[in-house]
């Protein structure tokens, strides 16, 4: 009976014990936590840098270059900018901002696209564009040279909005799309335009030269975001035509052996 007794004891000092021990280690339990930095990247599409890149010429800057690339491809707004030195030796930054009429088009669309925008303006005689002259390459617009002649440009995009394929736009001006397509200036230059100087522009007007059924939401200082009412269909690229092929000449007839002897 002592024996049960004493054990009973052991026992019951053990848990007092366990329980005394369990608060304090609870206090001085701790809780280690893990944190993962995350970092958000911009990804650039590469096809969209590659036409930028090719373009940057043409357009003046690698910024215009991208920012036509987006808006013809986006079918949002574009907005170039033009620096014009002045006689003072300062600078003056201006903007040119146009609504593209095609809505969106695909990076192979973009690329005849502004190809054929090259072309049209070599072909009038300039190859060093204005933000506003290239606007109406695209857009469409009246440019008036420095001896007063006016130069209407259909406009590639209204041409394209319109219905038009891009080897029949090509060939409106006097041009083949393959040849547009291997070097845009020397195309257009080859089709009538100046080589050795680029023609002075005294001014663009985009009020004229170019169908009003599809507005081209030109503005100089801000976008005006007109909605595309009509839409060009499907996003292909079209092929040229490829030559026929010449015919043969007609082989010559055989002569006959008559009067063979012992005929």
């Amino acid at each position: 009976m002592k024996t049960r007794n004493f054990t009973l004891t052991l026992v019951s000092a053990a848990v007092v014990a366990a329980l005394a021990i369990t608060p304090a280690m609870a206090q001085t339990s701790t809780t280690t936590g893990t944190s993962t930095d995350t970092t958000t990247s911009t990804t650039t599409n590469p096809e969209s840098t590659r036409l930028g890149s090719e373009f940057a010429t043409f357009a003046g800057s690698d910024a215009n270059a991208q920012a036509l690339v987006a808006g013809l491809s986006g079918g949002t707004a574009v907005t170039l900018d033009q620096t014009t030195l002045n006689p003072n030796g300062t600078s003056t930054t201006t903007q040119v901002t146009f609504q593209p009429v095609t809505g969106k088009m695909g990076y192979g669309n973009v690329k005849i696209a502004l190809s054929l925008a090259e072309a049209s303006l070599a072909n009038a005689g300039i190859t060093d564009p204005t933000a506003a002259e290239i606007a109406a390459a695209l857009n469409g617009g009246t440019l008036t040279l420095a001896d007063g002649t006016a130069v209407d440009l259909q406009g590639v995009l209204a041409a394209r909005a319109s219905g038009e394929g891009w080897g029949q736009i090509a060939n409106g001006m006097g041009l083949r799309l393959g040849d547009v397509m291997r070097s845009p200036k020397a195309a257009g230059v080859a089709a009538g335009g100046h080589a050795d100087a680029d023609v002075d522009v005294a001014g663009v007007d985009f009020d004229h030269g170019r169908s009003t059924d599809h507005p081209t939401g030109l503005s100089m200082d801000h976008p005006t975001g007109l909605s595309m009412d009509h839409p060009t269909g499907p996003d292909e690229v079209e092929r040229p035509q490829l030559p026929e092929r010449p015919q043969l000449p007609q082989r010559p007839d055989i002569p006959s052996h008559a009067g063979r002897p012992g005929g």
